[in-house]
């Protein structure tokens, strides 16, 4: 009589269920070495699990598991020919483990991995014995050496799930979209236009500056970096500056912000629009000249408009014929219109004025002897 028809018969001899092969039981580990494990499967006779079939990785059984240890373990083959079923633990572990991969694929949720290699066009990790690929695109959304992650556990989903093709590949990526998204979210319900913040300066382009205000970028305009003209962003401010700037339009649903680096509080015109009046004769300076006539700055921040026809009383084509850029000039204000802030200066009437006061100051001083001039002071 074989072994197997010993087994058998002992097996009917016993009122206990028969096991099968790829059956998943219950187990508890009653003795251990280093080569297999024997295991209570609350079964007519004991299971055991040989050292290649503990671990993916071929581990000492001894540094693995100990007495008292429960586990589910697969039926390899319910005899092994010597009274014992043969047992499989990182098989058991596998199915849980693709089981658990299937449920975190379809319901979103995360999973922790290993980070085993880096290898072409990414990573390779492992959940257990399952292998994952992380494309190098999907490792995180800022830009890494994802050198740096091998050997470290880091969380990522399932975004492919293919079992039958060993393809399963996971995103970390995904979950920092998702928390940075979360978090944007909060930042741009708390802005609110005309609020001061500080930040710094990301980035600098032709038309002006992207500043970060906390997690939030807003660009300022190169109109709005100072009240004076400004011809280059550089000229203001540099990559890496903190700066203090307002919050000007909040645009929350295509998430777009002004930022205003010019102290609202200096506004030119507030500053200086009540020194000025119609009349006055003022210094400036030549900042445009267009081809109806010059833009003369006369406080920083404050421009007026000198027509062609205001420069002299000869006739030009053109302004650069007597005017040239940064040139200093007398100006004579014609008129001021404070809220729409535009001024009219004319610099022929500014030169008569100059030229009827040294008239008069020639005129006055003919025949005045210096006792005459100085004779209030004795």
């Amino acid at each position: 009589m074989t072994n197997e028809n010993t087994m058998d018969q002992l097996l009917d001899s016993y009122d206990v269920k028969r096991i099968n092969k790829g059956d998943i039981l219950d187990g508890r580990v009653i003795d251990v070495n280093d080569k297999e494990v024997t295991v209570d499967i609350k079964y007519a006779f004991d299971g055991v699990i040989s050292r290649e079939e503990l671990t993916a990785d071929d581990k000492n059984p001894l540094d693995i598991v100990k007495s008292g240890d429960e586990f589910k373990v697969v039926v390899l083959s319910p005899n092994d020919g010597e009274g014992f079923v043969k047992l499989s633990r990182k098989r058991a572990l596998l199915k849980e483990e693709k089981e658990e991969i299937r449920n975190a694929f379809n319901n979103g949720t995360i999973i922790k991995v290993r980070i085993k290699e880096e290898v072409k066009g990414g990573l390779v990790a492992e959940y257990g014995s399952v292998r994952v690929f992380i494309p190098a695109s999907l490792v995180s959304r800022e830009r890494i050496d994802i050198k740096t992650v091998v050997g470290k556990e880091l969380e990522v989903k399932i975004i492919e799930l293919d079992f039958n093709n060993n393809k399963v590949v996971g995103s970390r990526r995904v979950i920092e979209e998702e928390a940075y998204e979360k978090n944007q979210k909060v930042l741009w319900a708390e802005i609110k236009s005309g609020e001061k913040r500080k930040g710094v300066v990301k980035n600098i382009v032709k038309f002006g500056a992207f500043v970060d205000i906390g997690g939030v970028q807003g660009l300022v305009h190169i109109n709005d970096l100072a009240w004076e003209r400004v011809k280059r962003v550089e000229d203001v401010v540099s990559v890496g500056d903190e700066v203090e700037v307002y919050v000007g339009n909040v645009d929350l649903e295509n998430r777009k912000l002004s930022l205003i680096l010019k102290d609202v509080n200096k506004e030119p015109w507030n500053v200086h629009g009540d020194s000025m009046k119609i009349g006055d004769t003022l210094e400036g300076t030549v900042v445009r000249l267009t081809s109806f006539g010059a833009f003369v700055e006369v406080f920083k921040g404050i421009e007026g408009l000198v027509h062609i026809s205001e420069i002299t009383d000869e006739h030009i084509a053109k302004p650069e014929e007597v005017l040239k850029l940064n040139q200093k000039v007398k100006v004579k204000v014609l008129n001021i219109d404070k809220n729409a802030k535009r001024l009219s200066l004319s610099i022929k009437d500014a030169a008569e004025k100059s030229a009827e006061y040294l008239e008069y100051v020639d005129s006055e001083d003919e025949g005045v002897s210096l006792g005459d001039l100085f004779k209030d002071l004795f």
